[in-house]
């Protein structure tokens, strides 16, 4: 097999990151399994940049509609309870910057599933740092300088970086799997139920 990555493009409050969160789980342990040279790479979309504003309520009706929809077709959990406890923002920026800093010490998919369970079943605003920060004290960050970096200019800039580059991958929303192999980018066909989908594109295209 020729030098070959697999991008994963996600953003940690995208609703349909979080549906197909248990496919990805299964197709990456398959891949690593049969290409254990085959480098799988985490790559930040942002998909909504920081904001104080709260949500507009078109908006968040769109999302709650997004979150049933998922439900139905995926059986994914969903607590409600997040739009009636919460107070909404379009901001996935900070959560980005936390999933920045810990795959800094090799934890970015802890912090992605810490995210996740905090957004998506406790109903938790993951667009606050404070809870960010709780997140990160949890999986055994230092506190302290962990809220430090989250807002530091160095961590925005690296995150516009990360986003810039990422923009410029054959991507269709988040999530998107983009395979690199022998200088070329391909998008790899998302099947949300079914790994093997994808498991028989990546294969086929390292065969070559």
């Amino acid at each position: 097999m020729n030098l070959a990555i697999l991008y994963y493009v996600y953003d940690p409050m995208c609703s349909w990151c979080w549906g197909y969160r248990p496919t990805w789980s299964a197709l990456q342990s398959k891949l690593q399994m049969t290409y254990p040279e085959l480098s799988i790479e985490y790559k930040l979309g942002g998909l909504a940049p920081d904001s104080d504003e709260p949500m507009p309520d078109d908006m968040q009706q769109f999302l709650q509609q997004t979150w049933n929809k998922i439900a139905e077709q995926l059986g994914t959990k969903f607590n409600f309870a997040f739009w009636r406890d919460c107070q909404p923002r379009r901001s996935t920026y900070p959560a980005c910057r936390a999933a920045l800093l810990a795959r800094e010490i090799g934890l970015e998919q802890e912090m992605i599933l810490a995210i996740q369970r905090a957004y998506y079943l406790e109903a938790k605003n993951t667009s606050d740092n404070a809870i960010l920060i709780k997140l990160a004290a949890e999986l055994g960050l230092d506190a302290e300088l962990f809220a430090q970096a989250l807002d530091s200019e160095a961590t925005r800039r690296k995150l516009e970086e990360e986003v810039s580059r990422t923009r410029h991958l054959p991507i269709q929303g988040f999530p998107s799997i983009v395979l690199l192999v022998n200088g070329e980018f391909y998008l790899i066909e998302l099947d949300y139920k079914n790994w093997q989908t994808s498991f028989q594109q990546i294969a086929s295209l390292l065969s070559e």
